[in-house]
């Protein structure tokens, strides 16, 4: 990326016809490095396909090859009618399995200032699939706690948490707007999860949750579902979370001498998850 007050670098227009990389190819390569060298921000719009045709003296159906596969890989947005941007940049996250650091000094450490909107927070009977999860008889009281979090001012990820009331009276009447759900555990009840077992699915944004993250209703989500336990192996929390998968990028890192992925994926260190969910 281009640095505060330096000229982004003359912008890349030629095709090389004498190589065997596809014309699509190239052109990809050039738009896309227009992108990375601050040619274009997140927002602008790119030229017309027309534009683009007699720029780089290729077919329409050249540009929009290139263009159908930048769209695929986020790098931009097409919209009927008005044409094509730049996207936003993914917020990227390895907190599926290797983030050790909690959600807001990794937020932070990035220049980006996290802030969670709390939508409930109450004392509720434990449904049937709550307390199948938490190990506890139907209808005993669990703190249900909802948050919205935001990174730049953009709905990222709804949480919901489900949490058995008499392990943690104390969180019921907690502000958790600039504070981790995880760090007041640990502070204010004396309690560190050690593990954790998670499924992950991908889902539609129902009209609650398009609303909430202010998406298109059937937007593409990412779902994590979650229990996570005590050293003792009593389970403290259930939660279900859904990103966007517009603003949102995941890394695992597989090593093999950890055993079967599937396992090192299930049951994982709990400083793992804070990064988006605590």
């Amino acid at each position: 990326m281009v640095s505060p007050g330096e000229s982004p670098p003359r912008l890349q227009t030629s095709i090389d016809r004498k190589s065997p990389i596809p014309y699509y190819v190239q052109l990809k390569h050039a738009l896309s490095q227009g992108i990375e060298g601050g040619h274009w921000k997140p927002g602008d719009r790119l030229p017309s396909e027309a534009e683009l045709c007699q720029l780089f003296g290729v077919s329409r159906t050249v540009v929009r090859q290139a263009l159908s596969e930048m769209a695929y890989e986020g790098l931009v947005v097409r919209e009927k009618g008005r044409g094509t941007f730049v996207a936003e940049p993914k917020i990227r996250s390895r907190s599926l399995v290797h983030s050790l650091v909690g959600f807001y000094e990794d937020m932070a450490e990035r220049g980006l200032p996290p802030v969670t909107k709390v939508l409930e927070q109450a004392i509720v009977p434990a449904s049937q699939q709550i307390a199948t999860s938490l190990e506890l008889e139907p209808m005993t009281p669990v703190i249900k706690l909802v948050r919205l979090r935001f990174v730049q001012d953009e709905p990222i990820v709804l949480v919901s948490s489900y949490l058995p009331y008499d392990i943690c009276p104390k969180l019921v009447s907690a502000d958790l707007t600039h504070q981790s759900l995880y760090a007041f555990l640990r502070q204010e009840c004396g309690l560190s999860l050690a593990r954790g077992r998670r499924r992950i699915e991908a889902v539609l944004a129902n009209d609650h949750e398009a609303d909430l993250l202010q998406i298109e209703k059937g937007a593409p989500l990412l779902r994590l579902d979650s229990v996570s336990y005590l050293e003792d192996g009593t389970p403290l929390e259930y939660f279900n979370g859904v990103f966007r998968t517009d603003r949102s990028q995941f890394e695992v890192e597989i090593d093999r001498s950890r055993g079967a992925a599937g396992r090192s994926v299930q049951a994982m260190d709990m400083g793992q998850e804070e990064t988006w969910l605590g």
